[in-house]
């Protein structure tokens, strides 16, 4: 008889996919995963609205929610209404940290404050999350204004491919950023749903 799933997972939709290969990896059949649309980072003022709705649409049908999002820009917009609806996120700004671990990613931003990240998502997608969607396609010449402020392209990549790397490398040439490539894996996000699937305490999330 299928186990069935008592958790949900409010989640990214840049962390889809690793979400998807770490439950069937690991067997977590005790997990649903219900993904928003990534193109709200580009609204961060819309993710704790639609993570409201979301958890609210899903109370009734799971014993625990829980939300695998960063603040990611909401400036602790949505860290308040997760405190009102009594639901906890996993630590951290955004998916960069948890991808390449707190650690990797302060050194990172230490070195250099100016810098551009790409994961596997964005890498993927980068033609319609940045370049279309910013509207480089139409005007390239609003790429000066919208890097500024970024001096450095840094690939976390989840997987080990080099003709990913090659494009990472490309766009970063575009862009006229230096590049650096840093192979993550999963980083914290598979320690952390580790912990969640196999402990009781919800606090344990946060360990």
């Amino acid at each position: 008889m299928t186990q069935r799933a008592d958790t949900l997972l409010i989640a990214c939709g840049a962390l889809g996919r690793e979400i998807a290969a770490l439950k069937r990896a690991n067997g977590w059949t005790m997990l649903a995963v219900r993904c928003l649309p990534a193109e709200l980072h580009n609204r961060p003022e819309r993710i704790a609205p639609a993570v409201r709705a979301e958890i609210r649409a899903n109370r009734d049908g799971y014993s625990k929610i829980f939300v695998v999002y960063g603040d990611c820009g909401t400036g602790g917009r949505l860290d308040a209404v997760l405190r009102e609806e009594g639901v906890e996120r996993l630590p951290g700004a955004h998916c960069y940290e948890f991808l390449a671990t707190p650690q990797v990613f302060a050194q990172f931003a230490d070195a250099e404050p100016g810098t551009f990240y790409l994961t596997d998502f964005l890498l993927r997608h980068y033609e319609r999350l940045v370049v279309r969607s910013l509207g480089l396609d139409r005007h390239p010449e609003l790429a000066a204004e919208y890097f500024r402020n970024y001096r450095k392209l840094v690939y976390l990549a989840q997987t080990e491919r080099p003709e990913a790397v090659e494009r990472a490398r490309q766009i970063a040439d575009s862009l006229g950023f230096t590049f650096e490539y840093r192979y993550t894996g999963y980083g914290e996000l598979g320690t952390r749903l580790r912990t969640l699937v196999t402990s009781q305490d919800t606090l344990a999330w946060q360990a």
